[in-house]
């Protein structure tokens, strides 16, 4: 009977902290001074920088068409306009 229960506890226990391994091997980790992680992060946005410089170089500035000119007013003028040409509230 005792035995049991020492198993059982045993097991509730490793259920316990079953989740919190993760995060334990992560603060172990950087306790340490080891960032895991970081190489590939290095790694990513010095892809990420030549892919941009590749296709900055790949691509010509008359290729691209202009968009088409709007003489519509946008934003806080349009916001602006719409206010100004309603009429006052009524007063009650």
């Amino acid at each position: 009977m005792k035995r049991d229960s020492i198993l059982a506890d045993v097991g509730q226990l490793i259920t316990f902290l079953l989740p919190a391994l993760p995060l334990l091997a992560l603060l172990l980790t950087l306790l340490f001074g080891r960032y895991p992680g970081c190489e590939a992060i290095v790694r990513l946005s010095e892809r990420i920088t030549n892919a941009a410089r590749g296709a900055r170089a790949s691509v010509r500035r008359s290729a691209l068409p202009k968009p088409p000119r709007s003489f519509a007013p946008g934003g806080g003028l349009l916001i602006a306009l719409g206010h100004a040409q309603r009429p006052p509230p009524l007063s009650a």
